[in-house]
């Protein structure tokens, strides 16, 4: 069962990635692999008689499939509300031209200096936000800033990098770096002072090679038209209400210790009903100004059903146990030393951060989770093994446009090709990725200067 599966992933894997070449829609290939997974599994399952008396009988056993389904759509499911709270709020800011209010900041239209400009305010505003909503607004400056398509590839690619690598060293940046922190596996001061410069460096890197080959200026979209003028003071009120909305989430999560989703939903509902007022009372001449409802009417339903595709696939393999069996598998290089020092658990995480390229990071390192009680025995908190584990995590999803949420919105947004992504980025990622890994080694095999940190937080 377990080579059908992988098999069956890898094929569709296959079939996302070739989408041009095959003129087949990603969100389909996606679709396809979600469902046939899941019923090849089942149907494994069913005829096994093994499986079905360890689950009590036929009964058992179909309870735990539906509770499963239920389990993971639910999983998704907060993933997808997320997503589409915030590219409602992201573009209602667009349509009140909110953004025009920074990008009016931003008059340098020197390729170089845009591309340092964006990669350090995506790095910075990914940590106090997460990865997926940062990308998701730099994309929409990006909109603003640059007219080439191509061009704009080019820079959405570094907002992915930039995103991913600031949300690897903050305790609320990413998804994986927050399971960390909510167990207690790390805590605020210290995976700030041990990931923030393997990050920054990770980050750094690839702008600093992308850079050193970028010549001349961007040309800026024209100014589009809209049917009625927005004024100034409702942009700048729809910009504040918006960025403010997204920050708000991640406080939402600590003071309710309910899903981010909920606050982000919150965040949209205020928005929502702001500019309903703003459009009943301010709108003239048969034009209406925009209003949440007209923003979801061209909402990029595709991306969210490729996310519910690829993400029920993988919580297919987490079920069936094989991303568990992967994780063990890599317990195996535990022991490796080198000087007498132990690395093993550092290629563990580096391996783990590669595959959260090809599968989604949070059951892999859920399953790592579970693998090691916080002991003597296992990795105590605040151990490099977990600290590592959030940059690599955190950031090897840049290696693929899918294997982080701030990729697949950009691709979404953008309409990104993989095969692209994977020619012009793919490289400059993995050469940050090691850089950012070999300057975390460094500071724990090497110089050790913030050790005491550990004894203090």
């Amino acid at each position: 069962m377990v080579v059908t599966l992988v098999t069956i992933f890898i094929i569709g894997y296959a079939c996302i990635a070739l989408e041009h070449p095959l003129k087949i829609n990603k969100t389909a290939s996606a679709l396809l692999l979600g469902c046939i997974i899941w019923a090849v599994f089942n149907m494994f399952n069913l005829n096994n008689i093994g499986v079905l008396e360890s689950y009590g009988g036929l009964e058992g056993y179909r309870s735990f499939v539906s509770a499963s389904l239920i389990e993971n759509l639910g999983e998704t499911a907060e993933i997808v509300f997320f997503l589409l709270g915030a590219m409602t709020i992201v573009t209602l800011i667009e349509d009140y031209q909110g953004f025009s209010v920074i990008t009016d900041l931003i008059k340098t239209t020197n390729k170089k200096k845009l591309l340092w400009i964006l990669s350090i305010l995506t790095f910075f505003l990914s940590a106090l936000l997460d990865n997926m909503t940062t990308a998701i607004v730099m994309v929409a400056l990006l909109r603003k800033l640059i007219a080439d398509k191509k061009e704009r590839w080019l820079f959405a690619g570094m907002v992915i990098l930039a995103a991913n690598a600031g949300g690897a060293w903050s305790p609320i940046g990413d998804v994986t770096t927050i399971m960390l922190w909510i167990k207690g596996q790390v805590t605020t001061v210290n995976i700030i002072v041990k990931t923030l410069l393997p990050s920054l460096v990770c980050m750094v890197v690839p702008v600093l090679v992308l850079s050193a080959t970028l010549k001349g200026e961007i040309v800026r979209p024209e100014g589009e038209q809209s049917g009625i003028e927005v004024a100034p003071w409702m942009r700048k009120l729809v910009l504040i209400m918006g960025v403010c909305g997204l920050i708000f989430v991640p406080i939402f999560k600590t003071i309710t210790h309910l899903p981010p989703y909920l606050g982000m939903l919150l965040s949209l509902s205020v928005l929502w009903v702001t500019t309903e007022i703003l459009s009943r009372k301010h709108s003239k001449d048969g034009h209406k100004l925009p209003t949440a409802v007209s923003t979801l009417e061209h909402v990029d339903v595709p991306t969210i059903l490729f996310f519910l595709g690829i993400l029920m696939a993988v919580s297919c393999l987490k079920v069936s146990g094989i991303l568990g069996s992967l994780a063990q598998g890599l317990d195996s290089m535990r022991g490796i030393s080198v000087g007498g020092e132990t690395v093993g658990f550092f290629l563990i995480d580096l391996i783990i951060g590669v595959l959260s390229s090809i599968v989604d990071n949070v059951p892999l390192v859920a399953a790592v989770q579970g693998m090691y009680p916080m002991s003597p025995e296992g990795f105590i908190a605040n151990h490099p093994f977990w600290e590592f584990l959030a940059y690599c995590a955190g950031t090897g999803g840049s290696l693929l446009i899918i294997g982080s949420a701030a990729g697949v919105a950009v691709m979404g947004m953008e309409k990104i090709d993989f095969i692209w992504y994977l020619k012009k980025i793919t490289w400059l990622a993995f050469v940050g990725y090691i850089a950012g890994a070999i300057i975390f080694v460094a500071m724990n095999l090497l110089l050790e200067p913030f050790e005491w940190w550990s004894t203090m937080v």
